[in-house]
C-alpha cells in the first residue's frame, strides 16, 4: 500500500475516534451497489479488499480508510447522437429552433434514459488518519479527487474540521528562489523537471523534464519574471516527488533504502504486506512533512490555516 500522492489536511480540532468508533460510523455510509437510475454512488469499502470487513485499518497510531466509487460510463459522442436525434425530430415537428435551456432539459432527458442501459465502472480512494499528528492524508493528485473523499467523511462523521496544509511562505516563492539564489535545505536535492509560470493574468506556462534546471535556458525564463510553480525534488535520498503551488505532493515515489525496509518485515499473505508497507510509509511520511514545512518557512499561523 504505497500512495502516490499527498493531498494534506490539518485538524483544527483533535479527532478524537479510535479505530473501533469511526468504524463503526463509517458502517453507515458503506458502499453499496449502483441504482439503475443513479449517475455514481460512493461509499466505504474495506481498505484489505476480501482479506477484512473491516472499515478501518489500524497500524500504531494510524488508521487507513477506502472510497469506492461506481460511476455509469457515459460516453458524450454517444449522448450527443441520441439528443440531437431528438432535437431534429422536435424541430421538423414543430418547425422550429431548440436552444438553450430546452435543449439543456433534452440531454437531461436523454441522460436519465440512458442510465439504465449504461456500463459501470468502479475506483477506489485511499486516505488515512494520524489522530496524534492531526493529519488527514489523501491519495489524490487533484483538490477536487481530494475533496470526493473529505466530503464523504464529512457527511459520514457530520462535521469534518479540517483545512489543508497552509505554509507561512508562498510555495511559488520559496520554489523560485530554489532556482534563483539557492538555499534549498540539505535534505533535498533538486531534481530535473519543474513548472514556470507568467504571474500575469493571460502568463505564459514553460513545463521542463529531464533538464538541468540550473542551466541558461531555465535561467532566461526566471530573469524574465516567471514564478515555479511546479518542481521535482529528493527527501534524504529517500522520497522522489513533485510539488506544485498549492503544497499538493505528486507522483511520490518512495526509493530503494524504504522499499527495502518493508520487504524486511517478512509478510506471508496480502493482509500482512499491506500493513507492512502501511507501516513503513506511514513512518515515512511522518519524517518527511516536518522538514518538507520547515523548507516552506513553516506553517502559517493557526488563524490562516483555520480561514482556508
Amino acid at each position: 500500500m504505497w500512495f502516490r500522492n499527498l493531498a494534506l489536511y490539518r485538524f483544527s480540532t483533535p479527532f478524537t475516534l479510535n479505530a473501533e468508533q469511526l468504524d463503526d460510523q463509517l458502517a453507515a455510509k458503506a458502499t453499496r451497489p449502483i441504482g439503475a437510475l443513479e449517475p455514481s454512488v460512493m461509499g466505504w469499502a474495506p481498505p484489505l479488499g476480501r482479506e477484512s470487513n473491516l472499515l478501518v485499518h489500524a497500524t500504531g497510531r494510524y488508521r487507513m480508510i477506502c472510497a469506492r466509487k461506481e460511476e455509469k460510463i457515459m460516453p458524450a459522442a454517444a449522448v450527443n447522437e441520441v439528443l440531437a436525434a431528438r432535437v431534429q425530430e422536435i424541430e421538423d415537428k414543430e418547425g422550429r429552433k431548440v436552444r438553450g435551456k430546452e435543449r439543456a432539459n433534452l440531454k437531461d432527458e436523454v441522460i436519465f434514459d440512458m442510465l439504465p442501459r449504461a456500463f459501470s465502472k468502479s475506483s477506489q480512494s485511499f486516505a488515512y488518519i494520524d489522530p496524534k499528528g492531526e493529519w488527514l492524508i489523501v491519495d489524490a493528485g487533484t483538490p477536487k479527487k481530494a475533496e470526493e473523499i473529505t466530503s464523504l467523511l464529512r457527511e459520514t462523521l457530520g462535521s469534518l474540521p479540517i483545512a489543508p496544509l497552509s505554509v507561512a511562505t508562498a510555495p511559488s516563492a520559496v520554489m523560485t528562489g530554489w532556482l534563483t539564489v539557492g538555499g534549498v535545505p540539505p535534505e533535498f536535492n533538486i531534481e530535473d523537471e519543474c513548472e514556470l509560470r507568467d504571474p500575469g493574468e493571460d502568463g505564459g506556462l514553460v513545463r521542463v523534464r529531464k533538464h538541468d534546471l540550473g542551466s541558461d535556458e531555465i535561467r532566461v525564463h526566471l530573469d524574465a519574471g516567471k514564478l515555479v510553480t511546479r518542481l521535482a525534488l529528493t527527501f534524504d535520498d529517500r522520497i522522489n516527488f513533485v510539488i506544485d503551488e498549492q503544497m499538493l505532493v505528486k507522483r511520490i515515489k518512495f526509493l530503494e533504502v524504504v522499499q527495502d525496509a518493508a520487504s524486511e518485515t517478512d509478510a506471508e499473505t496480502a493482509a500482512e504486506r499491506f500493513d507492512g508497507d502501511f507501516a513503513v510509509m506511514s513512518l515515512e511520511i511522518a519524517r518527511f512533512l516536518p522538514r518538507l514545512i520547515e523548507a516552506f518557512g513553516g506553517e502559517a499561523e493557526a488563524e490562516t490555516r483555520n480561514a482556508a
